[in-house]
């Protein structure tokens, strides 16, 4: 979008001007210069310029608010909203624009470009307002923002994962526990495990989301505003859900940033933990899974290495966000009321978990739709190491055996099994009686892997009568209906 011609003419014939105009919002107080190392220090605007489509949306939302207050006429109001919306589109035109002009933070840059543009009348548009509720406004409608597009990333990968559950329905993985073979499970119960991980936290970050559009506009610098400005209308004009209780506390408050923080915590968990599995499970030794060409790499030195870089990286990623949960709580856990500079911290941990989780996500999504399913591997792992000994010790509780002396039996059974190297079905039905007299032909059926499978048919288990249904239900999730 190009700015009007009008305006950008205005503009052009006083950016030359902006040499003599004092970029502080605070210089009045001061008689020396400021430290030029400090200066520098005291910087956010490398930073915090990500934030600047929001400060003007924020900032003609207060001048609404300001024209409904009488601090402004509607004349007043119209032509500082009309160069916001220059320098907003400025803005969005040109990055470079940014590096015109030194600021120390993009609420200073928005102020001196419309002050460059309109006078003093540019700095009327702070009456009722300070950079701490400024800030504080800024960074949660810019992360309601990033929610809503995370909310899309979770959805897209939950979609990978049932595509690559539908795309394989009916093969056969061994399920483990501490990492050693435990039971059977169809695939697709693998995929709809970490679904439902990735169902809570989009329920997460959508509860979070109601915590974060809370308006602080009208708190001022702690103590309140002076100025009859109707802070609900304002909340109204841009998307909030209510305003802000307490000036102090919604000044100083970053909760939401820490929740927000927690819950990508959690979101990076199960990404790594998806992430392991898949690794694992590329392995030669376990050989399920061969990730395409698209999503691995090769070795600089050994021509046969196929690598997991995209998955490896994903599990490595979790560490930032966690980090960044760990900041954030040490910056707030000493800071007394209101207002700390400490706060400015914030930021560079929020904007960091929005980009590890958006890169994760759409990384995750594209493995999940570059892997293919060595289903005879797979189905060879699952039949072999004894994992029907607890249909076994089943069968035999259904026989009338209490379940603790049918798992002793079973054990024994198993150890009889790996001395003559053969598998629970290929014991000989004599040796099998041996150990109990409640054994007949019919176990050979029970030991079956497709029995295995069948009988775990109640809610959340591995059948595959459960999974096709639980399949639909995850299919009509996503479109938002009713579990």
């Amino acid at each position: 979008m190009q700015p009007r011609q009008a305006d950008q003419r205005h503009y052009k014939s006083t950016l030359t001007m902006s040499d003599k105009t004092n970029t502080n919002l605070w210089g009045g107080r001061f008689k020396g210069e400021t430290d030029p190392a400090f200066a520098e220090f005291n910087s956010s605007f490398g930073l915090d310029r990500r934030l600047f489509a929001v400060d003007v949306q924020a900032s003609m939302a207060h001048c609404n608010g300001l024209k409904t207050a009488g601090v402004l006429t509607n004349s007043e109001s119209d032509r500082i909203k009309s160069a916001l919306q220059t320098i907003l589109e400025h803005g969005q035109a040109s990055a470079g624009y940014f590096d015109e002009q030194p600021a120390e933070d993009v609420h200073t840059f928005v102020e001196a470009r419309l002050v460059e543009m309109i006078g003093d009348l540019g700095r009327k548009l702070h009456t009722g307002r300070s950079r701490n509720d400024q800030v504080a406004t800024d960074l949660r409608l810019w992360l309601r923002g990033e929610i809503d597009k995370l909310a899309v990333a979770l959805r897209n990968t939950q979609e990978a994962l049932l595509d690559l559950a539908e795309g394989n329905r009916d093969a056969v993985i061994p399920g483990y526990t501490h990492l050693q073979r435990a039971q059977p499970i169809l695939f697709a119960h693998w995929c709809l495990a970490y679904f439902e991980m990735l169902a809570r936290d989009r329920e997460r970050l959508a509860d979070v989301r109601q915590r974060v559009n809370v308006l602080p506009l009208g708190a001022a610098a702690l103590a309140g505003t002076s100025y009859p400005i109707d802070r609900e209308a304002v909340a109204r004009l841009l998307g909030f859900d209510e305003t802000s209780r307490n000036s102090l506390d919604a000044v100083s408050d970053r909760d939401f940033c820490i929740e927000f923080t927690s819950a990508g915590s959690l979101v990076m968990l199960h990404l790594s933990r998806l992430s392991e599995d898949i690794i694992l499970y590329s392995t030669a030794e376990f050989g399920f899974f061969e990730l395409s060409d698209a999503v691995a790499t090769g070795s600089s030195l050994m021509p046969q290495k196929k690598n997991p870089d995209s998955m490896e990286l994903v599990r490595g990623k979790a560490g930032r966000v966690f980090g960044n949960l760990a900041a954030l709580l040490a910056m707030m856990k000493g800071l007394p009321l209101a207002y700390n500079k400490d706060m400015q911290e914030d930021k560079e941990a929020i904007f960091d978990t929005v980009d590890t989780l958006n890169g994760s996500l759409a990384v995750t999504a594209t493995v999940l739709r570059n892997i293919r399913i060595n289903h005879e591997r797979t189905l060879e792992a699952a039949s072999h190491g004894y994992l029907n000994a607890t249909e076994l010790a089943d069968y035999l509780v259904r026989k009338g055996m209490p379940f603790r002396e049918a798992h002793e039996t079973v054990g024994r059974i198993v150890v009889h099994a790996i001395e003559g190297s053969v598998e629970l079905n290929e014991v000989p039905l004599d040796d099998l009686k041996s150990f109990s007299s409640l054994i007949d032909q019919d176990v050979f059926d029970s030991l079956s892997i497709e029995r295995t499978l069948a009988t775990k048919s109640q809610i959340g288990g591995t059948s595959p009568e459960r999974v096709v249904e639980e399949l639909a239900l995850a299919k009509a999730q996503l479109q938002n209906r009713e579990r």
